[in-house]
C-alpha cells in the first residue's frame, strides 16, 4: 500500500475541511446576521466553502511560483469534487440531525452538529481524495506543480512531491 498516496490525501482533505469549515461558520454568521432563512444560509455556506477551500489551494500554487491563471485552474481541478463531496456529506448530517439546521452560534448542537458533520465529510473525503490522485486527478496537479514539473504528465501518479524544493518558473 502507498502510505504516500494515503498522506497526500489527507492533507489535500484537511485543506479542503479547512475551507469548508470556515465556509460554513462565515455563512451561518452572515446568514443570521442578515436574517436569512435556512435555503438561503445553505447555499451561502456552500459558496463559501468552495470559495475558501480554492483559495486555500490557489494562494499555495501561487506562492510555489505558477501565475494566476494556472493557480485558478489547478485549485479547481484540486477541489471541485473533494469540496462537492464535503459539502454534501456535512450538509446531509446537518439536515439529518433534529434541530441541527435551526441552531444557531450560541447553541451547542450547532458546533457539535458541525464538528460531528466535518468530521464524518473528512472520513468519507479522504479515499475519494486518494483515489483521484493515484489517478493522477485532483490534488495530484497540485503537488505536480509543486514539484516544479509540467512537462510529462505521468509523473502525477507518483504523489509525495510535497518535500521538493524546485519550483514551476514562467
Amino acid at each position: 500500500m502507498d502510505t504516500n498516496s494515503w498522506r497526500t490525501a489527507i492533507t489535500a482533505t484537511l485543506h479542503c475541511l479547512t475551507g469548508c469549515a470556515v465556509g460554513e461558520v462565515l455563512g451561518m454568521v452572515l446568514a443570521t446576521w442578515w436574517g436569512w432563512g435556512n435555503a438561503a444560509s445553505i447555499a451561502l455556506a456552500i459558496g463559501l466553502a468552495f470559495f475558501f477551500g480554492y483559495l486555500l489551494t490557489f494562494t499555495g500554487v501561487r506562492r510555489s511560483g505558477a501565475d494566476v491563471r494556472t493557480a485558478v485552474r489547478a485549485a479547481v481541478a484540486a477541489d471541485t469534487v473533494s469540496i462537492l463531496v464535503m459539502e454534501l456529506v456535512d450538509n446531509g448530517f446537518v439536515l439529518a440531525v433534529p434541530g441541527a439546521i435551526d441552531a444557531m452560534l450560541t447553541d451547542a448542537l450547532f458546533w457539535v452538529s458541525l464538528g460531528a458533520s466535518l468530521a464524518i465529510a473528512f472520513v468519507v473525503t479522504v479515499p475519494v481524495n486518494r483515489w483521484m490522485i493515484a489517478r493522477g486527478l485532483g490534488h495530484a496537479a497540485v503537488h505536480h506543480l509543486h514539484a516544479g514539473h509540467a512537462a510529462h504528465e505521468g509523473h502525477a501518479a507518483h504523489e509525495g512531491h510535497a518535500g521538493h524544493e524546485t519550483h514551476m518558473h514562467h
